[in-house]
């Protein structure tokens, strides 16, 4: 899990449901999370995908401008058209800002005081 700065900052969150094409998905999965990470505003992601195919990955950032960054991003362009021509039946990409956060561990048994 991301570790997160105090609220406010932007989720960028993915939803997406696979085809059966893998086609060096996985590298570039992980490619695109190295990338993101080195792109300024980046704060964190978080991913899960089913054995249905449906994925969830909700990125983190600073800014709107700094998501409109990534956006512009030639490698993440290519990623980006590849998953439409081969790796994704459909998506979903929402933007939201994030405006309260918190978190509990059963180790410690304590709210994050962010709440």
């Amino acid at each position: 899990m991301s570790p997160l700065p105090p609220p406010p900052y932007y989720a960028v969150i993915f939803t997406s449901q696979r085809t059966p094409v893998d086609a060096g998905y996985g590298d570039m999965a992980d490619r695109m999370v190295t990338l993101a990470a080195e792109q300024p505003g980046f704060l964190g992601v978080e991913s899960a995908r089913g054995a249905d195919g449906l994925g969830l990955t909700v990125s983190y950032w600073r800014s709107p401008e700094d998501i409109a960054a990534w956006r512009r991003n030639a490698e993440h362009r290519i990623a980006r058209d590849t998953g439409r021509s081969d790796w994704y039946q459909h998506y979903k990409l929402r933007v939201a800002k994030v405006e309260r956060a918190y978190a509990w561990t059963r180790e410690d048994g304590n709210r994050d005081p962010q709440a």
